[in-house]
């Protein structure tokens, strides 16, 4: 394998991991920071009849990861075309 190959090799999967480690801290944020560690400072506000802690613990982070999934994707399928990948 030539040296520019890995250089881009490395570059996408650098930038790929970068992805995977952002979608993971929003995850992370929002199921355990919100769901639980931010409870009680939360509990003030409400959505739909729930505190609003209690809200994401049981449903923010469901709709969190869903969108994180395709957020995730879209933002691959961009670094596949900058780095020229085909399926």
């Amino acid at each position: 394998m030539t040296d520019s190959k890995e250089a881009t090799n490395r570059a996408y999967w650098s930038a790929n991991l970068r992805l995977i480690v952002i979608c993971l801290a929003i995850w992370a944020t929002v199921s355990y920071g919100f769901g639980m560690l931010l409870r009680p400072y939360l509990m003030g506000f409400s959505i739909g009849g729930a505190d609003l802690g209690f809200w994401f613990a049981q449903q923010g982070s469901i709709y969190t990861f869903v969108c994180l999934i395709f957020f995730y994707a879209w933002q691959m399928n961009k670094l596949d075309k900058k780095f020229g990948l085909k399926e």
